[in-house]
């Protein structure tokens, strides 16, 4: 594998739609001397993602393989998706679970470590018009990510649980938080009510978004810092390093050390090009409101 290129640029939504999404994103991938590229996507938000190039391969471990579709959408994620990617120009668009309520508008747990094909499945219609139009479009990037922004603004609606969504998702960026109880007390609602917002909004309960949670501040610890070792980077709430690789491998399905011994070649150009950008190298990170510098 060599002669590659990944460049990722990243482009802020509109100022309306704050806490909505993590990025509206650009990806120019040169395979280089080699046909195609694997790699595997981090459990994350939901996703848009509009290829104005080769389309992608990608699977969901025991799903079958979505390929020859130009609009992948996913659901928010507790599992990898790999995928193979040939040369090729895509846009995508992080859905922020307030966004997901806003814009997709159905319960986020019913597309759980999904992946669809955008310009079939009838949850994802809205934004085959605007999948369209960036495929017809000559315009300059900067031209292209307003275009975006003002598809998503014409599709703007009122969110009923708006302030509870942002109250539950600036209480899991707390690296303190470890418990569905205090999680409870600090977002000030009972557990049957934090239980339904999570699930229906965040795709999954509260305690698996705490462990989620957890799991990433460590696994993107480990992919910013090269040559790391896991027993530097892991979350200090882990009792100790045999319960982090229980929980990674629950995750991610392979082993802290499988996973470290894969090249990444797309993925790990994309996180250090965000941690640049937006300070946060994976959208599990990112905060619900937008970033003050």
């Amino acid at each position: 594998m060599g002669g590659y290129s990944i460049n990722a640029r990243f482009f802020a939504p509109p100022e309306a739609l704050a806490g909505c999404f993590t990025s509206f994103y650009l990806l120019e991938c040169d395979s280089g001397d080699d046909p195609y590229l694997d790699d595997m996507l981090q459990p994350e938000w939901g996703n848009l993602r509009f290829f104005l190039g080769a389309a992608p391969e990608a699977q969901v471990k025991g799903e079958r393989s979505l390929k020859d579709t130009p609009f992948t959408a996913t659901g928010p994620s507790t599992a990898p998706i790999r995928f193979r990617l040939r040369s090729t120009r895509m846009w995508g668009v992080g859905l922020l679970p307030l966004g997901w309520a806003k814009f997709i508008g159905l319960p986020a747990c019913n597309f759980v470590n999904g992946l669809y094909d955008g310009l079939k499945h009838p949850a994802f219609a809205q934004f085959v018009r605007l999948f369209d139009r960036l495929s017809a479009s000559t315009a300059s990037d900067k031209n292209q990510a307003d275009l975006i922004c003002d598809h998503f603004l014409a599709l703007d609606q009122p969110v009923r649980d708006a302030e509870r969504i942002a109250t539950v998702h600036e209480a899991l960026l707390d690296p303190s938080l470890n418990e569905v109880g205090t999680m409870a007390e600090r977002t000030g609602m009972n557990r049957r009510t934090l239980e339904r917002i999570c699930t229906r909004h965040f795709g999954f309960p509260p305690q698996l978004l705490i462990r989620r949670q957890r799991m990433m501040r460590s696994l993107a610890a480990y992919m910013l810092e090269h040559g790391a070792r896991w027993s530097e980077v892991i979350d200090t709430n882990y009792h100790d390093q045999a319960h982090f690789s229980r929980e990674f491998h629950a995750f991610m399905g392979i082993s802290p050390s499988e996973y470290g011994a894969l090249h990444h070649p797309v993925l790990g150009a994309f996180m250090e090009a965000r941690k640049l950008a937006l300070g946060s190298p994976v959208q599990t990170l990112d905060p619900p409101h937008p970033s003050s510098t």
